[in-house]
């Protein structure tokens, strides 16, 4: 037993002489990994010692191939250095170093992912000392900006399964990039009944990697309010990074739980007329929910709007909307009670019309009946003379007569108003309202408009007369507020005085209009130069520019008779005198002017170069010499 114990040991000590001596020989370091991104340059250092010495050493290169076979791609002695042939890094390798120095550089151009591989550098002393070392290649690409897309179409709470939320994808990277979905600011784990994530990895001819996530879910009504996203982490030399994607919201589907039921328009207290629009909606928004709008058990409208034009009074009353989920067939309601504010037509009292005598006092009465308070004034001719429903007008006149209108409205609600109108005649006799002007002065010939302004009730009737007693046509006649106007045309050829007659039941009244016709004329002399100017007035009574009545028109008509009267007989007299010789003697011939005029009156002015006489004036207007009355004569017309 102890001589057994005692072999075991010795060949124990001779085989690890044995290794002892060969790591001895050659010691090999190496990195255990070198970094770089695609397509830069990797160099891969060998460093090496030996016992004998670092000169004369025999240096190889190798890769692993992914199946674990090695494949050299480089030899170097004293004598040669070979790059093996038809390997893929054939082109693109290059290594510096004699080994004199005890370190020698592999290096590799345009990177590749393919060249992510594991190489060994292999020493080999003078002896049979060997020694070898290994590093692995890692080749890095940063994948391009992630991309997400939700689903379009609208997610039910309803669904016994997850449902598809969206998708995120990173393309192009290397090595696989990572993806992890959130939502808000939490990362969502794999759930098997809730949260469902698939991913897909595509590797491209270039080694470069894409990888796609698609997640699933079973929502919430939360969900509706929640932002999903995804969080990319990629690998780089000496570390890793990271970057996400845009938020994005996604559409659920939940049902109502309440009906909500208002008036959306107008705003405010509603009035009799108004259109109002009547809309209902849930807290939910299932697209397999219908409307309905009904009011005592019968339906308006089969949607969630109902629009009532021209409402009434009538409509008031509690409007419900039920919704209706057409999948479970659930029904949920609520309501709004509508009340329309009404205001009637104004009642005026007395009336339309009502008929007081001069003097007297009057009491009306206007009242409306609304939903509302009410406000009321009174208005004659744009002007608001009273306010409240009572209206007193006392010692009533023409002036008090009119149409006065009674205006309701409701402070409350702008535009909601009535109104009704009195119209108040008060009795009495005619009165002529102011004359601008009674005194005219017009051409021969020319056409004069009289007008003449009667108040008075009942209506007065107008009549147009002149002074001769002769009755006008009226050329219009028309009703005004205050009265009537009565118009006539008169065309001026001689001095007239027209009157404007107005009487119903209560009296008359009447005013006049002195028209005065003017005639200028210049006579030119003959044989003797002879200037004269005639002008010829009217002698006719002048009445002031007041109201006339029937009495003083029959003195002003006997005035004027007298008038004519005494001249016409002055005219005899002064005729026969003259006939008989008594009135001048009749010496020499002198020039006349001869100057008919009106029936009223004749004026005569007459002058000379050498002597100023007078002249006798016959009532016929014949002008007589005063001595010689066949003595010649000068005719002096118009």
């Amino acid at each position: 037993m102890a001589a057994r114990d005692s072999a075991s040991l010795l060949v124990g000590l001779l085989v690890l002489f044995h290794t002892w001596g060969v790591w001895a020989n050659v010691e090999v370091n190496m990195e255990d990994r070198v970094e770089v991104f695609r397509g830069d340059t990797a160099q891969i250092t060998c460093m090496f010692t030996s016992s004998d010495g670092v000169g004369g050493m025999v240096i190889q290169w190798f890769y692993v191939k992914p199946s674990g076979e090695k494949q050299k791609i480089y030899y170097q002695d004293t004598t040669m250095k070979v790059v093996d042939r038809g390997t893929q890094f054939t082109e693109r390798m290059s290594v510096n170093g004699t080994g004199a120095t005890g370190e020698i550089v592999l290096t590799i151009s345009n990177v590749q992912p393919v060249d992510e591989l594991e190489f060994i550098c292999l020493v080999k002393g003078l002896t049979d000392g060997t020694g070898e070392g290994r590093t692995k290649l890692k080749v890095f690409e940063t994948p391009e900006r992630p991309t997400i897309e939700g689903v379009q179409t609208g997610i039910s709470v309803n669904e016994d399964s997850p449902s598809k939320i969206g998708i995120c994808e990173v393309k192009n990277g290397f090595p696989t990039p990572n993806i992890t979905w959130y939502r808000n600011n939490t990362p969502l784990r794999a759930d098997r009944d809730v949260v469902k994530v698939v991913p897909s990895i595509t590797t491209e001819s270039t080694k470069l990697v894409s990888v796609r996530s698609e997640l699933s879910m079973k929502v919430t009504k939360e969900d509706k309010d929640n932002l999903f996203y995804c969080e990319i982490t990629y690998f780089i030399p000496g570390g890793t990074k990271m970057t996400e994607t845009n938020r994005i919201n996604i559409t659920v589907y939940y049902p109502s739980t309440a009906v909500s039921v208002w008036v959306e328009s107008p705003k405010g207290k509603i009035k009799e007329g108004d259109s109002i629009e009547i809309r209902c909606q849930g807290n939910g928004n299932m697209p397999s929910s219908i409307f309905k709008i009904s009011k005592k058990g019968s339906d308006l409208a089969d949607s969630n709007v109902l629009v009532i034009d021209n409402v009434t009074r009538r409509q008031s009353g509690v409007y419900e909307c039920t919704s209706t989920d057409t999948d479970t067939f659930d029904e949920i309601s609520g309501n709004t009670t509508v009340f329309v504010n009404y205001l009637d037509p104004a009642v005026v009292m007395p009336k339309d019309t009502v008929v007081v005598a001069q003097g007297e006092e009057l009491m009306a009465t206007c009242n409306a009946l609304s939903s509302l308070q009410t406000q009321t004034v009174w208005i004659k001719n744009g002007v608001e003379i009273s306010v409240g429903h009572n209206l007193t007008l006392k010692d009533n006149t023409f002036e008090t007569a009119g149409t006065y209108v009674c205006v309701v409205t409701v402070p409350e609600i702008e535009g909601m108003e009535t109104n009704g109108t009195l119209t108040v005649y008060v009795q009495g006799p005619p009165v002529i309202l102011e004359v601008e002007n009674t005194e005219i002065d017009a051409s021969y010939e020319e056409t004069v408009n009289l007008s003449c302004h009667v108040r008075g009730f009942p209506a007065p009737s107008i009549i147009w007369t002149t002074s001769d007693g002769k009755n006008l046509e009226t050329t219009s006649q028309m009703k005004t507020e205050e009265g009537i106007r009565s118009v006539v045309s008169v065309t001026v050829t001689t001095d007239i005085i027209a009157f404007c007659n107005a009487s119903n039941e209560f009296g008359t009244e009447a005013v006049a209009f002195n028209i005065t016709a003017i005639i200028h004329t210049t006579t030119p002399a003959t044989t003797t130069t002879i200037s004269s100017t005639t002008t010829i007035s009217s002698a006719t009574a002048k009445t002031p520019p007041a109201k006339k009545n029937p009495g003083g028109r029959g003195v002003i008509i006997a005035v004027i008779i007298i008038c004519i009267l005494l001249l016409a007989i002055l005219g005899s007299v002064l005729y026969f005198l003259y006939k008989k010789g008594k009135i001048c003697g009749r010496s020499g011939k002198q020039d006349l002017t001869k100057e008919k005029s009106s029936k009223d009156n004749i004026v005569v002015e007459m002058k000379s170069d050498n002597t100023e006489e007078a002249v006798l004036l016959g009532v016929n207007g014949e002008k007589q010499p005063p001595n010689d009355q066949s003595g010649e004569y000068l005719d002096v017309q118009k």
